[in-house]
């Protein structure tokens, strides 16, 4: 199957796995290898290896396990370590020291606008997926200091993440972007039009966050009719709390080693500095020192003797995070082997005449598909490169904002086979359809604000 009839398989597999998941209560993990499955079959994807002139074609069985395997290397062992920082700033009172730093730094009246910018800057050297992790514990706490709607503060967070992780470099996606459309050695002008592409997305962020908080409620939300310690009630279990520094650097020792890694790449520093700073830039081994941080904090909390029950509670939690994300990435695979992404490039040139509108167009219908938006991004960038001078966007500034009309397609929209869409629903304490009453309709809306400040970005430059 191909064409237009592949389409149609696409839509029609989608809507049957939401329906799965959200009405008939199937376990996600079972829904989407479900359909995954089915998806494979009617594309016409052999059931075994082919190999034709040399070139071998993997089979179903084997595009599952490529999906499934893949999804673990890329994100498995950062959602596992990211979420044991997350449950060492929980336990010592770290992530409640840090609350009140964010409540100090933009007042207590405004806990969605302190989470919402938090996110944008973490996410720019750092993947929204670990950075909302690595997070989470903040947004909890912060829930309740203030007793604001937890969906509020999570799509706040989620959002801000996701806004900086699509369009501002040093993320892999547009610096991908950047370097297919010829502005790669001009990253400087990309982060800034990406700061200012920012502001609309970020806008509707915060307002839409406070808007689905009134109507959504999450787990942590609703009155169980159990008592609810105080914030003060709260402090008093940890006793002291740590100081300052050591309660941040869990979080941001590994920022700070993401950036420089990134930095590293971009300046191309070689030989043993460049190889040092690679290393430990890589967010597994960063995370990984920002866990030996954790560590150093549950010992100043005279915790350490807690230490394997706490890794041990953690891993259970994080265990079907990971295979339902897992799952997400098998669909993800099947579609792209499928000769989906063969025909959106192939009718390509049926968009060329809507100009700044057609990046994000061609992007957003590659994120859905696909559900990555790093993978949208660069997809996208390449089809694009021959075309620049076609759809009159080829200048050093217009191909910049193409970047991020590419960056705002790419946020539109996170559904079941996205693997955020799945870390924010979990860690937040929502089911799937609350999931896509908040988390997935955030983005159609950021995805939508983003492209309407991209095109009046356009029309003064």
């Amino acid at each position: 199957m191909s064409g237009i009839p592949l389409l149609i398989a696409f839509v029609i597999s989608i809507v049957v796995m939401i329906l799965a998941i959200s009405k008939f209560k199937v376990h996600p993990f079972l829904s989407i290898m479900g359909v995954s499955l089915l998806l494979g079959f009617a594309a016409g994807i052999p059931l075994v290896n082919k190999t034709v002139d040399d070139k071998v074609t993997l089979g179903l069985a084997n595009v599952i396990g490529a999906g499934f395997s893949g999804t673990f290397t890329s994100i498995g062992i950062v959602i596992i370590l990211g979420a044991l920082v997350g449950t060492f700033l929980e336990k010592t009172g770290a992530a409640i020291k840090l609350a009140d730093m964010v409540i100090k730094l933009v007042g207590k009246k405004n806990p969605e606008l302190a989470i919402l910018l938090m996110g944008w800057v973490v996410s720019i050297p750092v993947f929204c997926d670990s950075g909302f992790v690595i997070l989470n514990p903040i947004r909890k706490a912060l829930v309740k200091r203030t007793k604001v709607s937890s969906v509020a503060m999570t799509v706040a967070l989620s959002m801000g993440l996701y806004i900086s992780h699509v369009m501002i470099p040093p993320t892999p996606g547009p610096i991908g972007a950047a370097n297919a459309l010829g502005i790669g050695n001009n990253l400087l002008l990309v982060m800034g039009i990406g700061v200012l592409a920012s502001i609309f997305p970020l806008v509707a962020a915060y307002f839409f966050a406070k808007y689905i908080g009134k109507k959504v409620k999450a787990a942590d939300d609703e009155d169980t009719g159990e008592n609810v310690k105080s914030y003060e009630e709260l402090v008093k279990e940890f006793g002291k709390l740590p100081n300052g520094f050591l309660a941040i650097s869990p979080i941001l020792v590994p920022i700070l080693l993401m950036a420089v890694g990134s930095i590293s790449n971009m300046a191309k520093w070689s030989g043993f500095t460049g190889d040092l700073f690679g290393f430990l830039g890589t967010p597994i081994i960063a995370l990984t020192v920002g866990t030996l941080f954790g560590i150093a904090l549950l010992s100043s909390a005279n915790k350490i003797g807690e230490f394997y029950n706490i890794t041990n509670d953690t891993l259970k939690i994080v265990g079907p995070i990971l295979f339902v994300t897992a799952a997400g990435g098998v669909l993800g695979k099947v579609i792209s082997v499928s000769g989906l992404v063969n025909f959106i490039t192939d009718n390509a040139s049926v968009l060329k005449t809507i100009g700044i509108f057609f990046p994000f167009l061609l992007a957003a219908i590659l994120k859905s598909a696909q559900g990555s938006s790093t993978v949208a991004i660069t997809t996208t960038a390449g089809i694009l490169a021959p075309l620049m001078g076609a759809l009159g966007l080829d200048t050093p500034i217009l191909a910049a904002l193409t970047v991020m009309a590419i960056g705002s397609g790419s946020m539109v929209v996170s559904h079941a086979n996205d693997s955020y869409f799945w870390v924010v629903t979990n860690f937040g304490e929502m089911t799937p359809e609350k999931g896509y009453k908040t988390h997935s309709l955030a983005t159609l809306v950021l995805g939508l604000a983003s492209i309407i400040g991209i095109f009046i970005m356009t029309l003064i430059f």
